[in-house]
């Protein structure tokens, strides 16, 4: 028997959870002073209040979970006899995984006989969640720990995270993109294109002077990356931007057809802290990232 965990920085709400089979981790963030951990302090992420926080000037920060937050998650599954499989957002963004180790650590001296099973997705907020909802799918479908880690081992690396920074002082004062400020230099009016490479880290692509051009060279990256991407969810994210979002969706089915299997999603707070409201997204089954 095991048990599936994901965090919320991921995108996956407590339904989606409940939908798999999830327990979720909530990872905080700290706006006005406050910490909140999604879907303990609320139970729906009003993200308009919460981008219109932004927009106002408040600057939110992020903090990592102290180990006992992981032991208090994992050690009622280990007390039962189940192990642990968490699929969880990119190792190489966070200092809570070594929070999450030194946990770890502590667990297995009481529970020798347990084990947790980590699935990096090596991305953050959408193409996690399209992760997640594959690997649930396969939990659902009776999968073993070792069948979905064979099949993590090849897709994760086949699963593209771009996206474009509408406004660049979140990301500028959030030190998560390699090389940022460099790639940026004085810029202004110019809106970023950001990946996430295969070691999980968030890169510079392109920079666009204008929405309508970010979208254009994020629908070119899409059509020289994608493969067999019919066959495939599309998951397009957004921080509070469903119109440009859906736009850049009729973009998107105009290219690739009218059955292309779309999904919309709102960025996680945790997440939309460090990219700023009226971002868009694409995720996207790619021969490579």
């Amino acid at each position: 028997m095991y048990t599936l965990f994901t965090d919320t920085d991921c995108d996956v709400t407590p339904e989606v959870a409940n939908k798999y089979g999830y327990k979720l981790i909530s990872m905080p963030y700290t706006i006005n002073g406050v910490e909140i951990h999604p879907y303990v302090d609320f139970e729906t992420f009003d993200y308009k209040a919460f981008y219109n926080k932004l927009r106002g000037g408040a600057i939110p920060t992020t903090s990592a979970l102290p180990p006992a937050e992981y032991i208090r998650y994992f050690e009622p599954e280990f007390a039962k006899g189940n192990d642990i499989l968490y699929v969880h957002f990119s190792a190489a963004m966070s200092a809570t995984f070594n929070s999450l180790r030194l946990a770890l650590e502590e667990l297995y001296e009481k529970y020798p006989e347990r084990k947790v099973t980590l699935i990096d997705t090596k991305g953050i907020t959408l193409g996690s969640y399209n992760i997640c909802l594959s690997i649930g799918e396969m939990a659902k479908n009776g999968a073993t720990i070792e069948e979905i880690q064979k099949w993590a081992d090849v897709e994760i690396d086949k699963t593209a995270f771009y996206f474009y920074v509408d406004d660049l002082k979140f990301f500028g004062k959030s030190g998560r993109v390699s090389g940022f400020s460099a790639f940026m230099g004085n810029m202004i009016g110019i809106k970023p294109i950001i990946f996430i490479d295969s070691d999980g880290k968030m890169k510079p692509k392109d920079k666009c002077r204008g929405r309508k051009q970010a979208m254009s060279k994020l629908l070119q990256y899409v059509i020289d990356l994608e493969e067999n991407i019919k066959d495939h969810r599309v998951i397009i994210a957004h921080t509070d931007a469903l119109k440009i979002a859906e736009e850049f969706g009729a973009m998107m089915k105009n290219k690739f057809g009218e059955d292309l299997n779309i999904e919309y999603i709102v960025v996680n707070p945790t997440a939309g802290s460090h990219c700023g409201p009226d971002c868009m997204g694409v995720t996207f089954h790619a021969k490579h990232r």
